[in-house]
């Protein structure tokens, strides 16, 4: 397992890093057996958030007992000194530990005052003082709250999407990072989901030596996949070139990434899945797409209030109540066609 310097933290972390967002979907079991399987394999950093449900929980019941051998990085996404404080008391709790190496503040959509002393900035400087945190971090899906971020030297990691479809503007941040010693963290490797060949997404990001990403794995062969080419990692070659040049021109750049910051909806329409639909049914396996189930959540796009809270809160700046209603009558005529084979 290749090692990587995180940054001014002087974290040595495997340069394979667990990203633990899918494991809230799978039992506590599975997800145990998963980490642990990680773990035994030589990943040592492992990322998770408040905000991802029980996956501090199952975390802490599969890591507690090798604690002093991992690097463990969680968020929250409180706004005042009170919330953060209290977001790192339930996790230290989840994650059956008195630390985490690095907390970072989940995505606020402008750097709070470090010299407020009821901001979160506050609440992480004191954390840090206290052993309670050993290194101050933040995510951003913002390449302008990113950069300030890193230029403010608030912060000695940030956690940033970074994959084969990011602009060039967005792959200056690592750049960027390096000129300052911050570890960057990248995730959204696979564009939530959108890039379904792993081998093209590990080649590109592996050019990059201060960059850890985290792979999100919620099955055993998830996580053989990225076993695989950490044992023999590919070159990013001409082909897989030609493999990224062809998503972008499907894609573009005016599609949903999956943050899942637009939510919630007042519609209860789920809008990261939603507003890529199509998308994910040429790209991916289909078949619990064309559920009764599925099909009732997309025609949930129909409720659209227009009320403009999702347009508000994108990072990417989309606004999904444009894209939902072709996403549904493009859903229509696949569901149509697949049911008539």
């Amino acid at each position: 397992m290749d090692i990587l310097r995180l940054g001014r933290t002087g974290l040595k972390i495997s340069r394979t890093g667990f990203g633990a967002l899918p494991i809230q979907r799978v039992s506590e079991h599975e997800a145990v057996a998963l980490l642990r399987s990680a773990y035994d394999a030589g990943i040592s950093f492992f990322d998770t958030a408040r905000a991802y449900t029980d996956s501090e929980k199952k975390m802490g019941l599969a890591l507690a007992d090798v604690r002093q051998d991992i690097v463990i990085a969680t968020k929250s996404g409180a706004e005042d000194y009170d919330g953060v404080m209290r977001d790192l008391e339930t996790s230290l709790e989840n994650l059956r530990t008195d630390y985490v190496d690095i907390l970072q503040l989940h995505n606020p959509g402008k750097l709070p005052d470090p010299g407020d002393p009821s901001s979160s900035y506050a609440a992480l400087r004191d954390a840090c003082e206290s052993g309670a945190v050993r290194h101050p971090g933040i995510s951003s899906h913002r390449l302008a709250v990113a950069r300030r971020a890193v230029e403010s030297g608030l912060f000695e990691t940030m956690q940033f999407p970074l994959n084969p479809l990011s602009s060039q503007q967005e792959l200056g941040l690592i750049d960027f990072c390096c000129e300052h010693d911050v570890g960057l963290i990248a995730m959204k490797a696979l564009c939530g989901g959108l890039l379904t060949d792993v081998d093209t997404p590990f080649a590109f990001l592996r050019r990059f030596e201060n960059v850890v990403p985290i792979w999100g794995c919620q099955t055993p062969s998830e996580l053989d996949d990225f076993l695989r080419l950490e044992a023999s990692p590919p070159e990013y070659d001409a082909s897989m070139e030609k493999k990224v040049e062809r998503d972008r021109e499907e894609l573009g750049s005016d599609f949903c990434r999956a943050c899942g910051y637009c939510l919630p909806c007042p519609a209860d329409i789920p809008i990261p899945m939603a507003a890529r639909m199509s998308l994910l049914l040429r790209r991916m396996p289909v078949e619990r797409f064309y559920s009764e189930e599925w099909r009732d959540k997309m025609h949930r796009i129909e409720n659209c209030e227009q009320c403009g809270k999702c347009h508000e809160r994108c990072p990417y700046e989309l606004n999904p109540a444009d894209l939902l209603p072709k996403m549904l009558e493009d859903y229509e005529q696949m569901y149509a066609a697949h049911h008539d084979e």
